[in-house]
This record gives C-alpha cells, structure tokens and sequence, in this order.
C-alpha cells in the first residue's frame, strides 16, 4: 500500500529581501538615536519661547484659557496662532506641571514620530528598507529639524501632522481602499491648520497632483476622491476653527447703545 504524503512546506525566510533581518532593529535604533538626540540636555533650553510657554501655563490654570489658546489665565488676549500646538503641551503640564521637560518633551516625541512616517511613506514607495532608513537619518539629522523639535513653538506638530498626511496620500497611491486615505489625508491638513494656519496648505497643491497624477483609476474617480477629502481641510479655514462661545451683552438701563455682539478667536483680543 503506498501512502501520500503532502510535500513540506517550507518555513518563510526570514531574511527575505522584502525584509531583511536588519531592518525592524535598525529602525529600532534610528528611533532611540533620534529620541537620545532630541531629549538630550533638553533643560538647557529652559521654557523655549516664553510667549507660547506662558500660554501653556495660563492653560494649565483655566480650561478655558486651555480651549481658545489664551495668553493669560483670565482670557484677555489669545496667542497670534490656533491653539493645537498648545493643546498638547497644556496636557502635559497638566498632567507633570510646570516645567521644562514637561513643555518640551511632547515636542521631542512629535519629532522620533516625525521620522518614524518619514521611514513608513519611504518604505512604501520603494519597497526597500535601506533608503527607507536613509532617508529617516536625513530628516532626524537635518539641523533646523533639531532646533525645531526642541522647542516650543508650533512647527514641530505642523510639521508631524503634514508627514502623517504624506504617508496617506503615500498609502493611497494604488490601494483600493484609497478614498479612506485620502480623506484621512484631508483631515490630517485640516488638523494641521489649527496649528500654524494658511502654512499647512503649502503642501495641498503637490499631495492633489500626485493623487491626480500617480493614483490608478480613472479620472473621474480620483477627483471625487479629493472632493470627498475636501470639507476635511477647509472646514477649518472656512470658520470651523473659530468655533467659540459667542454672545450678546445687554446694554445698561439707561444706556441707549444697541446690544454688541461678542465673539473671540484665536486672532482677536477678548473681553471678560
């Protein structure tokens, strides 16, 4: 009697050239060397810039002064930027209190997170781990980056949210769940206006073209697709990141004046 045997499946190599046996340490390593470099005698740089730090703190002592991004913790005037990049650092000092490291380090993570994506949409695109790390050496190296992730004003999270937005316009590219990522992508680019305004657009012009350019499908659905993405970045310029408590002040008893409206943002002085 002969018996059949099923052939033995061979065992998955480990080291195949899609992913060699380097690249999950050598990432792991990229990411402690940027994390070492940006936490580094971090102290020495005090509170950073005093104007945004002093906004933290009035943060850190009133929700609301937390929510509009208030210089002081009575609301009478709001920082010259939206209020996003102070969000996470108040968090912080809320959680820690009031120092430097509490202020400072969520910026340095945003960087070791900055050059993780950078080494994920490089990966993407050529397939390679080895110009993936490269090119997250590059960007963890790059001296503004440094200075940047170091600080406390609010390019280092403009920065963050306009990479992730890259690598998603990156995992659009061919994937047939597209549309998901670039509506992501338009979320990401709304988000990042809340941190330095107009400076996250810069980029909306080359993410649509790429789309537009590189992405499969025919024409007619790679515009609907950034048509679905579109209220995701807009909404904030077109008002949406204005959303605060607006109300009408009653005039005096003896006061002929008609009510005032009262409305604050994050670009206009407020009135308790």
């Amino acid at each position: 009697m002969t018996s059949l045997l099923d052939a033995p499946t061979a065992p998955a190599d480990p080291a195949a050239p899609g992913r060699p046996r380097w690249a999950r340490p050598g990432l792991v390593a990229l990411l402690a060397g940027t994390g070492v470099l940006y936490l580094w005698g971090l102290s020495a740089n005090g509170y950073g810039n005093d104007f945004y730090a002093a906004a933290v703190q009035a943060g850190s002592q009133s929700w609301k002064a937390f929510f509009f991004g208030s210089l002081d913790a009575g609301n009478a005037i709001t920082v010259d930027k939206p209020p996003a990049s102070l969000w996470v650092m108040g968090l912080s000092v809320r959680l820690f209190g009031m120092s430097s490291w509490s202020l400072l380090v969520p910026q340095a993570l945003m960087g070791v997170a900055t050059v993780a994506l950078v080494v994920a949409a490089v990966r993407c695109t050529v397939g390679r781990p080895g110009p993936a790390l490269l090119a997250g050496a590059a960007m963890a190296l790059t001296p503004v980056a440094v200075l940047m992730f170091r600080f406390d004003n609010p390019d280092a999270l403009l920065v963050l949210l306009l990479t992730a937005a890259g690598y998603a316009v990156v995992r659009a590219l061919g994937n047939p769940r597209a549309l998901r990522w670039v509506v992501l992508a338009g979320v990401l680019l709304g988000t990042a206006f809340l941190a330095k305004m107009l400076q996250a657009f810069l980029v909306l012009p080359g993410f649509a073209l790429v789309h537009l350019v590189v992405a499969p499908g025919p024409l007619r659905r790679r515009l609907g697709h950034l048509l679905a993405a579109g209220p995701r970045w807009w909404w904030p310029a077109a008002g949406g990141w204005r959303s605060c408590s607006c109300g009408r002040r009653a005039p005096g008893p003896t006061s002929a004046a008609p009510p005032t409206t009262r409305c604050c943002s994050w670009r206009s002085v407020t009135t308790g």
